[in-house]
């Protein structure tokens, strides 16, 4: 069984891999484009916030079997197929995105708000603000939500297996449950929860990392660099 495991750890680890990239790329300028339409916020537009947060809100409440089945003609019309991991990443990665996107913005709001009336009596744009503040500002947190979305997409993907994703997941239904090989499931299993510690650990590790220097490092001379950084662009 060793072959067998090997090849479905690396097909977990592929899926999940590819998804967090889509779901980052997709979900981070989606929250920040929360915070931003929200009253008060910097592009504020109350309608494209509550459009936006509703669809979200939809694409959040559905349970991830359902959503698999339901975008089984959209991932055909991209992937060609609806079977094996390329075709899992699909609904892996849509279902992840607008999970990301709140914890994005909940890790955007926590951003003091001084430092980006700073900015702006600098004269930096919407851009310069999210560039040089809200993002730099917020990256100890979402990084700790990136590792809370990769934990989610494996078990995500565990699940995808039951529809012939291949991965661990389709190991412990197929070996583990329909030919009662006990055994094979727990292993599966444990290797789960191997590698779900690890990931955790390295997320959190990144995040204290990134916590502690930017907490040395005292908001005068985060200041004095955005000062420079807008001087620097309207020289330009």
């Amino acid at each position: 069984m060793q072959p067998l495991l090997s090849q479905a750890c690396w097909d977990t680890l592929y899926m999940v891999g590819w998804s967090t990239l889509i779901a980052v790329v997709g979900g981070l300028p989606l929250g920040v484009l929360l915070v931003l339409t929200d009253r008060g916020g910097l592009l504020q537009n109350v309608v494209a916030n509550k459009v936006v947060g509703q669809v979200v809100n939809v694409a959040r409440s559905m349970p991830f079997i359902i959503l698999m089945v339901a975008l089984m003609t959209f991932t055909r019309a991209i992937t060609g197929t609806t079977i094996g991991r390329e075709a899992a990443i699909v609904p892996l990665a849509i279902g992840a995105i607008p999970f990301f996107a709140r914890l994005v913005e909940t890790a955007v709001r926590e951003v003091d708000g001084g430092l980006v009336e700073a900015v702006q009596s600098m004269g930096g744009n919407t851009w310069t603000i999210v560039r040089k503040v809200l993002v730099p500002e917020s990256l100890p947190s979402l990084i700790s939500s990136t590792t809370t979305t990769i934990v989610a997409l494996i078990g995500y993907s565990a699940m995808a297996g039951t529809v012939g994703a291949g991965g661990l997941g389709d190991i412990a239904i197929r070996y583990g449950y329909q030919r009662f090989e006990t055994q094979l499931m727990w292993i599966t299993v444990a290797i789960l929860a191997v590698v779900i510690s690890l990931i955790q650990f390295a997320g959190d590790y990144a995040a204290r990392s990134l916590h502690r220097r930017a907490g040395q490092s005292g908001p005068g001379p985060r200041l004095r660099l955005l000062k420079a950084s807008t001087a620097t662009s309207k020289t330009v």
